[in-house]
């Protein structure tokens, strides 16, 4: 059985907060478990917040803005992407430099510490799942998997859910190719982003204004270790952007 445990009772998170510690405070962690967390505590106790007013809007930010959006907030994303992608008035679909393709290079006011700021994505989200998981096995003693999410939309599909864009302690994609389904076909293209399955169902139990930025899946056998980076499609491969 898997369980999905919301872990409540967080503070609001500030820059510098040991997040590790503050889970293991609330909930008690088993071998296996994935701690699931949202992009915006991590982000925000790595200080990657940053205040509008900080920022002078360039003529291409101006330009984009379309008088529906502050420039200056359209500056930020230019500066966090590598590549636009698509832009259509205010709403800028890029390239991020870690290679996400998303609305707004993953800037956003939503759940920001307060007015006028805005959190960025974590430098390298990849190695804030690894140090969140290396420091609950230095509290607990406890092995656990450990998932940084972001809401992300797709090609094709309405509406938003999470994915994986840091992954530690267990496998990002569940191979099948060379396996056979149950009437003894061979699966020659079958790969499963289990990370973003994680994801998504965590999701589920946390909800978007809940403040819980936490949760806890439980009952999962995976072993292995990744990178969300392998969720990330070649260049050659997209066919899409």
């Amino acid at each position: 059985m898997i369980e999905l445990i919301p872990v409540r009772g967080l503070p609001e998170i500030r820059k510098d907060d040991d997040l590790a510690a503050l889970v293991v405070e609330l909930i008690e962690l088993q071998p296996r478990d994935v701690l699931v967390l949202a992009q915006k505590a991590v982000s925000k106790a790595e200080g990657r917040v940053v205040r509008i007013d900080d920022y002078e809007a360039s003529a291409k930010a101006i330009e984009l803005a379309a008088d529906e959006r502050d420039p200056r907030e359209i500056e930020v994303i230019l500066r966090e992407a590598k590549r636009i992608v698509r832009e259509r008035g205010p709403l800028v679909i890029a390239e991020t430099r870690h290679g996400f393709v998303c609305a707004s290079a993953g800037v956003d006011h939503s759940n920001a510490p307060e007015h006028g700021t805005l959190v960025l994505l974590p430098v390298d989200p990849d190695a804030s799942a690894r140090a969140v998981r290396a420091r609950i096995a230095e509290l607990t003693g406890v092995e656990v998997g450990v998932i940084v999410t972001d809401s992300f939309g797709r090609p094709f599909r309405q509406g938003t859910t999470d994915v994986a864009i840091g992954v530690a302690g267990l496998p990002p994609m569940l191979d099948l190719r060379g396996t056979t389904d149950r009437i003894g076909y061979e699966l020659r293209s079958s790969r499963v982003a289990i990370a973003d399955e994680i994801a998504g169902a965590a999701d589920l139990a946390r909800g978007k204004a809940e403040g819980v930025p936490a949760v806890v899946v439980r009952g999962l056998q995976l072993s292995g270790d990744g990178s969300a980076k392998e969720i990330v499609i070649e260049h050659e491969l997209d066919l899409f952007s």
